[in-house]
């Protein structure tokens, strides 16, 4: 089964992953567009989603937002599923060279991945917007820590940040220039669990210039038609029967 994507990979020297909210929905967490995502699920402030996660909403309605985000977006005690695994056994192995990701749930490295690079940020990372200071996700999540729901630094009193990227905030132009190195040099580029409609992370995709791109998502995509190897099937499915 999938023995074309098997010899792919077995013939690849230098792999580079690509992926998106379909990687962690095989852990429980849910994507964004689907119809069991976030976006369809209703909330309780009378206002979509997009603008709740928004960088002028955080600054405007900081409780409403981390009410919303507290809720919606940390799943603390989500597991690494079997494409996190995969993923992390090539690395291991020497094949796969790095995992660019859309996700944040921090569950590549929860799995064993090393070089992963975050695009959109991380909610296991958080920063005091006046000192700078670090805080894990513990930190935020612990009501003494917070005035109402918006955590605060314990050493300025100032209000911490979740280092996620938001709406309407820019994207870390160090991040975006590792991810466009990442995949420009890759021999084989597997693209998974993603629809690549959001940009410009979807358009990593065009800097590869390698011998075999590979489409792993249950849907189909607008890139389809560009790719050497296509399969509509989970990501965990799929990676865990190729990569023992």
């Amino acid at each position: 089964m999938y023995e074309n994507l098997s010899e792919a990979i077995e013939s690849a020297n230098s792999i580079v992953f690509f992926g998106g909210a379909g990687v962690s929905t095989e852990s429980g967490i849910p994507d964004f567009r689907s119809e069991n995502g976030i976006y369809q699920a209703r909330n309780d402030y009378g206002r979509p989603p997009e603008e709740i996660i928004s960088l002028p909403f955080f600054k405007m309605n900081t409780d409403i937002f981390y009410d919303y985000y507290k809720k919606n977006l940390i799943y603390k005690d989500a597991q690494p599923n079997a494409a996190h695994i995969a993923l992390a056994k090539l690395e291991a192995a020497g094949k796969l060279k790095a995992v660019v990701t859309q996700n944040i749930d921090g569950l590549h490295q929860k799995g064993g991945s090393k070089n992963v690079i975050e695009v959109h940020g991380s909610v296991l990372r958080n920063n005091c917007l006046e000192c700078g200071a670090f805080y894990d996700v513990e930190y935020i999540l612990d009501p003494s820590n917070c005035k109402g729901s918006i955590p605060l630094c314990r050493k300025c009193g100032g209000i911490i940040k979740p280092d996620v990227i938001l709406y309407q905030e820019s994207l870390d132009s160090d991040i975006l220039t590792r991810a466009v190195e990442a995949v420009s040099t890759a021999d084989m580029l597997i693209v998974g669990g993603t629809s690549l409609v959001v940009y410009p992370a979807a358009g990593f995709i065009n800097y590869f210039k390698g011998g075999v791109l590979a489409l792993i998502n249950k849907s189909e995509t607008q890139y389809d038609r560009k790719a050497d190897i296509v399969i509509h099937e989970s990501i965990g499915l799929v990676l865990g029967s190729v990569v023992g």
